[in-house]
């Protein structure tokens, strides 16, 4: 049975084509003597499905692939989170519990995990994979990744995660999700699948979520804030999203999203970040189409604050931002990882698009 489980996965995957024959062109007439054609190669292993199952699986075997050593070797630094929150009943007061996944940040207990799961709580309980509990303390948050970072005080020096770089990866490639899915006993879960989409942008009720990853690894209830990791067990993202109205679609922020923002909550407790005082959205070819634009990227302003940066420099509502000092912004997140590159302050020049003639403008960064 589980040789054709292997047999269908590496029909899907493709195999390489037999090697070409040099029978001739059939002939109207029959022709006597007709080559020899060369033997069909044998079937062998796609490169793409060899490095995926490594040595310890084959389909000579008929074992299937294991990622047992990339578990065993990640969820050591995956913790699990428990927190009481109080609501407030007609007549009564009630607590509340809930339950997340946290990641280790540093040997001392630095933990990141998700703002929404440590969102007006009254306690945070960190459970460490090697059985030991410890109270948590916040030490801030941001709402703009959904991040937040909890500080433990352990008993010994504690394992640190590997980060991976985001950038590296690519629609296709396999990644591993771990964390506390459904507050379950016995470890973290462990769901496999691949990447799905790059740089998304996801709507949620705390407000858009920006250059997001997008896996169809199984995300569940408590998985928020555990890894998404690559196939050499490195962390490429923090999972963080689902939707519950869909089947395989979740969402982690991305490791290059998450790292100065991690940083910066462990040194500052809080994110500064530089901000143009507008609101946008991606133009796509829709939008361009519907509103006559002679643009198919950038991001087009929906919303701009009376008296902010953009509107002191003449800028204006449906205006269509196509580069900040010369780097194009095709899209909303490429447009806030380069504005949140710059410092509160500095002076940014602005090429737009209104009325589709281009203009440009001098913006100076004010704070978030």
């Amino acid at each position: 049975m589980a040789l054709s489980v292997v047999a269908v996965f590496l029909l899907a995957c493709g195999s390489p084509a037999p090697a070409p024959t040099h029978t001739p062109t059939p002939a109207p007439t029959e022709i006597p003597d007709i080559p020899t054609p060369a033997p069909t190669a044998a079937l062998q292993t796609p490169p793409i499905v060899s490095a995926f199952l490594g040595t310890t699986g084959s389909p000579e075997s008929g074992q299937l692939p294991s990622i047992a050593d990339l578990v065993d070797s990640v969820e050591e630094v995956v913790a699990s989170i428990s927190v009481e929150s109080v609501n407030r009943g007609l007549f009564f007061e009630f607590t509340d519990e809930g339950a997340g996944t946290g990641i280790i940040m540093s040997s001392d207990g630095y933990i990141v995990t998700n703002y929404h799961v440590i969102h007006d709580v009254i306690a945070v309980r960190v459970d460490l994979p090697n059985g030991d509990s410890y109270d948590a303390k916040i030490v801030g948050w941001d709402v703009v990744t959904d991040l937040a970072v909890l500080k433990i005080e352990p008993d010994s020096v504690l394992p640190v995660v590997e980060w991976g770089n985001s950038e590296s990866m690519r629609v296709g490639d396999w990644v591993v999700a771990l964390g506390n899915a459904l507050s379950l006993k016995g470890g973290p879960t462990v769901t496999l699948g691949i990447i799905s989409a790059l740089g998304r942008t996801v709507p949620t009720e705390r407000g858009p979520l920006y250059d997001m990853i997008q896996t169809d690894a199984a995300i569940n209830k408590g998985n928020s804030g555990g890894p998404l990791v690559s196939l050499d067990g490195r962390v490429i993202g923090i999972s963080t999203a689902m939707l519950s109205r869909a089947q395989g679609i979740g969402f982690a922020v991305s490791s290059e999203t998450a790292l100065p923002v991690i940083e910066s909550l462990i040194e500052h407790g809080e994110v500064v970040r530089p901000s143009m005082q507008v609101s946008v959205e991606d133009v796509t070819p829709a939008i361009a189409n519907r509103m006559g634009l002679n643009v198919q990227e950038g991001v087009i302003i929906t919303r701009i604050a009376q008296r902010g940066a953009a509107f002191n420099a003449g800028i204006q509502v449906g205006d269509v931002i196509t580069s900040l000092d010369g780097i194009p912004t095709k899209g909303v997140s490429e447009f806030l990882t380069l504005l949140w590159s710059y410092e509160v302050g500095d002076s940014v020049e602005v090429s737009y698009n209104r009325s589709n003639k281009l203009f440009e403008a001098t913006v100076e960064l004010a704070e978030r």
